[in-house]
């Protein structure tokens, strides 16, 4: 089997050559030179990441996501639309911190639409949160959590539990 290249839209900017094969990146999308991206990802439009970023594979961003340094995004993550990422706790302009707090997102975890993770927190295996949600702590691997603050509801559903009736 032949592997497919990468995707890149012609009105992407993306400036990194860490991306991996069979994946697309859609239009309007900026990509900063050291940011990495793994195997059949897909990037939709509108979507900015930044340099120390590194996005595993198979891993899914819908439109209006920034991924912003010190996200560290690993295998089968589903992003929804509008997802927001914080990376300083303390941010003031013209005033980065001397290194941004990392936030993981581990293998198959799921980020509903318009949710906002704040900075250095874990989103853990196959976790669930919900559309809307407000993460402030982590999340442990498995879990559904919704709401603001986002608190646990329950088992996140497995992929194997979804149909289309």
């Amino acid at each position: 089997m032949t592997a497919v290249p990468a995707f890149i839209h012609p009105l992407a900017d993306v400036k990194t050559v860490r991306v991996g094969t069979g994946s697309r990146i859609w239009q309007f999308c900026v990509v900063l030179e050291a940011a990495s991206i793994g195997r059949d990802c897909n990037i939709n439009a509108q979507c900015l990441i930044e340099n120390d970023v590194i996005v595993g594979d198979r891993v899914t961003v819908k439109p209006g996501v920034q991924l912003w340094d010190g996200l560290r995004v690993e295998d089968d993550v589903f992003i929804g639309p509008n997802v927001t990422f914080c990376n300083d706790r303390y941010p003031r302009s013209r005033r980065p911190p001397a290194a941004f707090s990392p936030t993981i997102l581990r293998r198959g975890a799921s980020i509903g639409a318009n949710a906002t993770v704040l900075c250095g927190l874990e989103i853990g295996a196959g976790a669930m949160i919900g559309a809307g949600s407000v993460v402030t702590k982590n999340v442990p691997a498995g879990e559904l959590w919704i709401g603001n603050p986002a608190r646990v509801h329950g088992p996140a559903p497995r992929s194997d539990e979804w149909s289309l009736k």
